[in-house]
């Protein structure tokens, strides 16, 4: 098993994706890339931690691969958009890949400048990445959100139409869930 943690917005978003994926174990919301020890939510949100809502998963590599949980992480945000992912504005929504290897350091790089050689955005991609330092789990309540909160506005308007792009784009990939 392998580690990488993905912020692409609101790590709502980012965890319903990765959770519906085959090889993937877990995808566990929490908060990287800054510098308090073991902040909450509501210090993540004043943006003055430095981190950034994440998703820390943790996936098979044979039955994943690194590429593919990146080229689902590209078509499910923006990576152009910094600091931001539609209405959620804040450096803790900015897009970033944080690697726990080398391996995926250069899967992330190579993605990154293909995509910029191959004009895939309009505009320059400006998802970091950088060396794993650290990871805190966001509160429970933030687990599984998607799932336990269906009908909330958020999800119907915002994550049901990522789930439903990811479906059309990977259903091969997809575990047999809703």
């Amino acid at each position: 098993m392998e580690n990488i943690i993905l912020g692409g917005g609101c790590f709502w978003c980012t965890e319903a994706i990765f959770n519906s994926l085959k090889g993937i174990q877990e995808a566990i919301p929490g908060y990287s890339g800054g510098t308090t020890v073991n902040p909450s939510y509501n210090e993540v949100c004043t943006g003055k931690t430095g981190h950034a809502e994440v998703v820390k998963i943790t996936y098979d590599p044979e039955t994943i691969t690194t590429e593919q949980i990146l080229e689902i992480f590209f078509r499910t945000h923006d990576p152009t958009s910094l600091n931001r992912q539609g209405a959620d504005v804040g450096t803790q929504y900015r897009s970033i890949i944080i690697y726990t290897n080398e391996n995926q350091k250069r899967a992330a790089l190579e993605i990154i400048s293909e995509m910029e050689k191959e004009k895939v955005y309009e505009k320059p991609i400006v998802t970091s990445v950088e060396n794993f330092r650290n990871f805190y789990p966001a509160e429970e309540y933030h687990r599984r959100y998607f799932e336990k909160n269906p009908e909330h506005g958020y999800c119907r308007f915002v994550i049901a139409p990522k789930m439903e792009k990811l479906r059309k784009l990977h259903s091969e990939n997809m575990k047999n869930i809703r």
